[in-house]
């Protein structure tokens, strides 16, 4: 029989979930794939989203949510426990925060042949690799990469603000709209500052995301990566130089000088942060299948971390940048520009602010000017809080 904590445990979990807004992936996800995975960086609300689909899927006796973090697997196994559970008659078993689980690409590989009629829905950190070791899962696993909070979705959970989802040719061709009487500026400058993570409402903010960072560059990465506690905190200094450089074309030479460690590591040690969602590396288009070009610039993940880190004094001018490629990677594949700030396709892209002019884009086939401190644009000028509208 299952154990009456775990269950106690989930009634206790789906008590406060939020159910007034779902998430831009909710509808993305194929739920009726027999294995499903869902990663993505600390604290953007993954365990939000499983919790909303148990409930909106009845949260009966044959749905189980479990947290691979509980002290219950100091003695059990998740493979024991799925055994259990499809015997007892379960449907669903989810599990979140599967990352802190020494075995769980074998064992989630072993639940998935015994079981085939046991649907397993699973979170975890984005750095976690389903096709490597002796378990690949990648056969098995429908993977989604889950992102933070668009400003659209900001705008939906705490300004109770609905909009749609605009392409990429609506926002280009100003049809953007909010409702009536609604001033975007300043709710951009809130979502800017703060608005990429659920928690964004929660006073300890700033301390919330020093957390955040210190358990991925502390616990998750080095878990992973098999890191000892000295590589760890070079790690977290590297972040921080970031920090203060981004954007930057990086040199391997100079921030192994910076930190003091090999430059054969560095690369590395930057694509760990970019899997766990604290950096962006933007490339350039020589790659052809989408990332694997040459990495020409290094921001900061996102805006809030950006706010935060640089103690809630960013550079405008920077912040721009990191927000355009932030909301538009989730879509597209954007690539550095030869002329301007970013490529999408044959469009090129110019972030700046209201006196923004048409030099850098005099030569492109297609030249847009994304501007801020702008409501709404016309023309090729767009206003840079729609590219926040695309999901």
């Amino acid at each position: 029989m299952i154990d009456l904590m775990l269950r106690r445990y989930m009634r206790e979990m789906l008590a406060n979930t939020p159910l007034k807004v779902r998430r831009y992936i909710y509808d993305r996800i194929h739920w009726d794939a027999q294995m499903i995975g869902i990663v993505g960086p600390r604290g953007i609300g993954k365990s939000t989203l499983l919790k909303q689909y148990i409930l909106d899927n009845g949260a009966g006796d044959d749905i189980l949510y479990v947290s691979a973090d509980n002290t219950y697997f100091a003695t059990h196994t998740l493979s024991s426990l799925a055994d259990q559970f499809a015997m007892e008659g379960g449907r669903l078993l989810v599990i979140d925060e599967i990352h802190v689980y020494k075995n769980w690409s074998r064992e989630l590989k072993e639940i998935y042949d015994i079981h085939p009629n046991l649907h397993v829905i699973f979170t975890g950190s984005s750095i976690l690799e389903i096709n490597k070791g002796k378990a690949d899962l990648s056969r098995r696993v429908a993977m989604y990469q889950m992102q933070g909070l668009s400003f659209r979705e900001y705008l939906a959970i705490f300004k109770d603000v609905d909009a749609k989802v605009y392409s990429l040719e609506e926002i280009l061709a100003q049809k953007v709209t909010l409702p009536e009487g609604v001033l975007p500026l300043p709710l951009f400058r809130e979502y800017l500052a703060k608005g990429y993570y659920p928690f964004c409402n929660q006073p300890e903010f700033n301390l919330l995301i020093q957390q955040t960072v210190s358990l991925t560059t502390e616990v998750d990465i080095p878990q992973f990566a098999g890191l000892t506690a000295s590589t760890a905190r070079k790690l977290k200094q590297l972040l921080m130089v970031v920090a203060g450089l981004a954007p930057f074309k990086p040199n391997a030479s100079n921030l192994a000088t910076e930190i003091g460690v090999s430059k054969n590591n560095v690369p590395d040690y930057l694509l760990w942060l970019e899997k766990a969602g604290m950096i962006a590396q933007v490339r350039d288009d020589t790659g052809g299948l989408r990332g694997l070009g040459k990495v020409e610039k290094v921001y900061l993940d996102n805006p809030s971390l950006m706010t935060v880190l640089g103690n809630d004094h960013p550079n405008i001018g920077n912040l721009r940048e990191t927000f355009f490629y932030n909301q538009m990677r989730v879509n597209h594949d954007v690539t550095t520009s030869r002329l301007a700030d970013f490529q999408i396709g044959d469009l090129t892209f110019e972030v700046g602010g209201r006196k923004k002019g048409t030099r850098q884009i005099e030569n492109a086939e297609h030249g847009i000017v994304v501007k801020d401190d702008i409501d709404y644009g016309s023309g090729i000028f767009v206003a840079l809080w729609q590219f926040g509208m695309n999901y």
